[in-house]
């Protein structure tokens, strides 16, 4: 009997798996901006960001563009 009710349950996971993505291609966007990110201040956080990514640039630390002083 637990057997039973342990493969219905394990299929039923299984079938949750394979459900097609809810949000769309162009709704990503919206999710994508800062404002939805789980920090205190996501637009402040963005900056730090990218000046960290300006500096480290010519090392290649998180695959950031340009390089150097972070004057931009």
């Amino acid at each position: 009997m637990t057997k039973n009710i342990t493969t219905i349950c394990f299929l039923l996971m299984l079938a949750g798996c394979s459900m097609q993505p809810w949000v769309k291609p162009y709704e990503r966007a919206k999710l994508a901006d800062p404002i939805m990110s789980l920090d205190r201040d996501p637009v402040s956080s963005s900056y730090i960001n990218h000046v960290y990514q300006a500096r480290e640039g010519a090392r290649g630390a998180e695959g950031g563009q340009g390089g150097g002083c972070g004057c931009n």
